[in-house]
């Protein structure tokens, strides 16, 4: 049976924050395409509200429920609480495995029909992946569906809206609309000029010894970093509070400190630096439509697992015609602390800056690779309709 035909279908996105802005971040920019461009009546359980805030300023942290966006958004509390058929959704997501309330399980398998109930999984290269996507598991009589988003045509793809390189390509060409969105936080004309790199990282990665290279350059980069991202090594550079608006220069390099931004203007971020170091999954992937330079800070997982993924991404995507880009290969595995014998970024940054024009073709040409595979939430769409 397909999804209704007399109405819009109603969706149902259930998002526990563990990475902080990543699992909202993902579900977020989700529940906006599906009710901006397919018309999905969108209901958005989520149970950080304050961290969703730091990403869409205007969500009300003390609001049961509230509208944002076109997305009905609802403080998911606990696991209690009792349902009715008429409070199920026609698509049910729960996001990376969450354990959705048993009220609302009971509740779902009494509808008729059934909704679709996906388990919308993170994000990896690794090849397992093809043959788990849209796999199955029965659940309380019910037949729940694996999702996994990746980078070939065997998976769900990537979320990606569809203006979003019109509106990529539009802001780059104009100069002035990129130093004006600079020049709100603070950034000079001297510091526009320099390299921009944006910096948003996990505690783990070797900022310190980075800066220290910039530092003692010949060029001058500027470093754009959100509030909090990188404390320790942010306010010992800057020598004082590394509150939003503060910044220091030092040598050849200048960190500024940013305020969190909405989701759009973080793609802005990334349209406008020259490198992006980026972490988890929501920002990784905006990495990747910006079209420029990134180094991917993947977030740790036990038994060094998240190594494999990383090594798993770089086979993909660190290839050009001209084989492997070793460069980008050794200063991202360095970055996660993936390599026993790494070479100290006193080698790796100057290797990766001299070979910053191969990687941008490279990020250009994985762009349209990508887009080839078409987009999650599209993706995710056409498989509801075509499994309920």
């Amino acid at each position: 049976m397909s999804l209704p035909s007399d109405r819009a279908p109603s969706l149902a996105i259930f998002c526990k924050v563990v990475d902080n802005y990543g699992d909202i971040g993902i579900c977020w920019r989700l529940a906006r395409q599906l009710s901006g461009e397919h018309g999905v009546a969108v209901t958005l359980w989520v149970d950080d509200l304050v961290s969703f805030q730091r990403i869409c300023p205007g969500i009300d942290v003390a609001a049961e429920i509230q509208q944002a966006s076109g997305v009905t958004v609802r403080h998911w509390r606990d696991q209690d609480g009792v349902f009715a058929p008429a409070d199920v959704a026609d698509i049910v997501i729960e996001f990376f495995a969450c354990d959705i309330p048993p009220g609302y399980i009971a509740a779902m398998a009494q509808c008729a029909p059934q909704p679709v109930w996906l388990n919308l999984e993170g994000l990896t290269a690794e090849e397992w992946v093809e043959g788990c996507h849209a796999l199955t598991s029965p659940r309380h009589g019910m037949i729940k569906h694996f999702f996994f988003p990746g980078f070939t045509n065997k998976t769900g793809g990537l979320l990606r809206e569809a203006a979003l390189d019109e509106k990529r390509l539009a802001f780059q060409a104009d100069a002035g609309a990129m130093a004006a969105f600079l020049g709100q936080f603070g950034v000079s004309q001297a510091e526009m000029s320099a390299l921009k790199v944006s910096l948003f990282c996990y505690p783990s990665a070797p900022v310190a010894e980075l800066f220290g290279v910039w530092q003692a350059g010949s060029e001058p980069v500027t470093c754009l970093v959100p509030e909090g991202v990188a404390f320790d090594a942010v306010q010992a550079f800057i020598g004082d509070d590394a509150t939003a608006g503060a910044a220091r220069t030092r040598g050849a390099l200048t960190v500024r400190v940013l305020p969190f931004v909405s989701q759009d203007d973080y793609d802005r971020l990334l349209w406008t630096c020259d490198v992006n170091l980026v972490r988890g999954e929501d920002s990784f992937v905006r990495a990747q439509w910006a079209g420029q330079p990134f180094l991917w800070h993947i977030y740790l997982q036990d038994e060094n697992l998240h190594h494999v993924k990383l090594r798993a991404f770089l086979q993909r995507h660190a290839v050009d015609a001209e084989g492997a880009i070793d460069s980008l290969v050794q200063a991202a595995l360095a970055w996660n602390g993936a390599s026993a014998d790494a070479l100290p970024w006193t080698l790796l940054w100057p290797a990766l800056q001299a070979d910053l024009a191969r990687i941008r073709a490279r990020a250009q040409a994985w762009q349209l690779q990508m887009q080839s595979n078409g987009d999650l939430a599209s993706n995710l769409l056409a498989f509801a309709g075509a499994t309920r």
